[in-house]
């Protein structure tokens, strides 16, 4: 793990949550497919940009018109197997992407503030709030950005090789949120 950290400057938390699972499904939407995935799911396929929907260990963030990211606390070959099933010999794609990303979160009363430091969506919340997700940037780095709930708490999703970089971007931007200096 690159940070699990309490900030205690900050009343909330940094954690990285690696390895989760992260399961790439493209398919058409009004595909029979898509029915068949969206009962393997137990969970209809968001239909607009920055929706979300969950069902048992899942959920689903959108990504486009024909694609989702899954994210479940089940095992990625489980997931993987029961969804290319469900997709049986229909044209789409199902691909374990667990790999390919890692998941930091920050929760707190500051968090959508540190948040705006870098990002240039309108975190607030008559813009964005729990259950909404997109593709943006945070300082320089291309994450995926969930907010889970109304704490707030945001989870992230950076390629694995940019969150080094951004747990140390989100660290100083949180800096200014410390208490004093105890002597």
């Amino acid at each position: 793990m690159i940070y699990q950290l309490l900030i205690s400057w900050l009343p909330g938390w940094c954690t990285e949550w690696p390895f989760l699972t992260m399961v790439n499904l493209r398919v058409d939407p009004a595909s029979e497919a898509a029915e068949h995935i969206e009962k393997t799911l137990g969970a209809p396929l968001p239909r607009q940009c920055g929706h979300t929907t969950a069902s048992g260990s899942h959920t689903v963030l959108w990504l486009g018109p024909d694609e989702w990211l899954v994210l479940s606390r089940t095992e990625a070959t489980a997931v993987t197997a029961e969804l290319r099933e469900a997709l049986g010999g229909d044209p789409g794609s199902v691909v374990d992407v667990s790999a390919n990303r890692t998941t930091v979160e920050l929760s707190g009363p500051a968090a959508r503030q540190v948040l705006e430091k870098g990002c240039p969506l309108d975190l607030h919340p008559r813009a964005f709030g729990p259950g909404k997700a997109v593709s943006t940037t945070v300082g320089p780095v291309a994450v995926l950005l969930w907010q889970v709930d109304d704490t707030p708490t945001y989870r992230l999703f950076p390629r694995s090789s940019f969150a080094d970089y951004l747990a140390r971007w989100l660290i100083d931007a949180m800096s200014e949120y410390r208490g004093p200096e105890v002597p």
